[in-house]
């Protein structure tokens, strides 16, 4: 299976007693789906994947296996902080019908370099699930380096990387472990157009969320080389990119969505609404990205 392109890092939509809200999941696939995106990624960071029950990511990953019905890959997210843990979740999502895995680096705990080698590896090894494993410093207090990833990029059910250190520097060190059997992905929506022009194979998207049509044209352009016209749409869409960051992910997502029509703004604490003093600015600059992708 071939990881390319851009790729949506869905939200999880809640309802106002803050269960889950499969009806607007279910919009929120279609919306992707209609604006070309490549793939789904269920219970990433965007995803709240910290505040979900076993059981409720059983049933959303079951509901997007359903409905996206094979026409684009779906991902999910089974990192933990224990290799374990990881290994049980990795299988656990095969066995719900998911065609590969994110597996994030393990948080808090603040492994070695090689006790990161030495996790991935197990994970591969006691799965038979596509591994995409994902580097997100920011997130998780360990930053994975490009010589590990090389060593990674050798297994054979390790299948991509989605870096989210957006110094151009870290994607130039990994671009060459790009194959026909690895992709190099990007997770930084502000730089994924250089990503992209650089050599890229795609984006797992936030901004995907609110405006699936541009992002799906930025990558084609980017892609095929158009270097002068992805540059000109990703001006466009920086307004999108620089707004999403607001508040901690998802939270001005969210509300990206709600204004969309697409599902609430509801989070899980303690995730909170996006402030009062952003939501004009939000509102305006969705407005536009929706115009856009008319």
């Amino acid at each position: 299976m071939n990881f390319h392109g851009s790729i949506c890092a869905l939200a999880t939509p809640f309802d106002a007693d803050g269960g889950l809200d499969l009806p607007a999941f279910g919009r929120l696939i279609e919306h992707q789906i209609a604006g070309g995106t490549q793939g789904v990624v269920v219970a990433g960071s965007t995803g709240e994947a910290h505040a979900l029950e076993a059981e409720e990511l059983d049933v959303l990953v079951r509901r997007a296996v359903e409905q996206v019905a094979g026409r684009i890959p779906v991902i999910v997210g089974t990192g933990t902080a224990n290799t374990r843990k990881t290994v049980r979740a990795t299988r656990h999502a095969q066995e719900l019908g998911a065609d590969a895995a994110l597996v994030v680096t393990p948080y808090y705990v603040r492994p070695t370099q090689e006790g990161l080698y030495q996790h991935f590896r197990d994970v591969a090894d006691q799965s038979d699930i596509p591994v995409i494993v994902y580097n997100v410093p920011g997130r998780t207090g360990v930053d994975m380096q490009p010589g590990i990833v090389a060593r990674l990029a050798e297994h054979p059910r390790i299948v991509g990387i989605k870096e989210a250190v957006a110094d151009p520097q870290r994607m130039q060190a990994l671009l060459p472990l790009r194959s026909a059997s690895f992709a190099v992905l990007t997770g930084d929506d502000g730089t994924a157009a250089r990503s992209l022009l650089a050599g890229a194979d795609g984006v797992i998207s936030v901004a995907n969320n609110i405006s699936p049509r541009p992002l799906r044209r930025l990558c084609d352009l980017a892609r095929q080389g158009r270097a002068e016209e992805a540059l000109a749409l990703d001006a466009q869409l920086q307004p999108l990119f620089e707004a999403i960051g607001l508040e901690s992910n998802p939270i001005p997502v969210k509300w990206g969505l709600s204004l969309l029509g697409i599902c609430q703004p509801h989070l899980r604490l303690p995730l909170t609404s996006l402030s009062e003093n952003h939501r004009e600015r939000l509102r305006h600059i969705v407005e536009g990205a929706h115009a856009m992708a008319a």
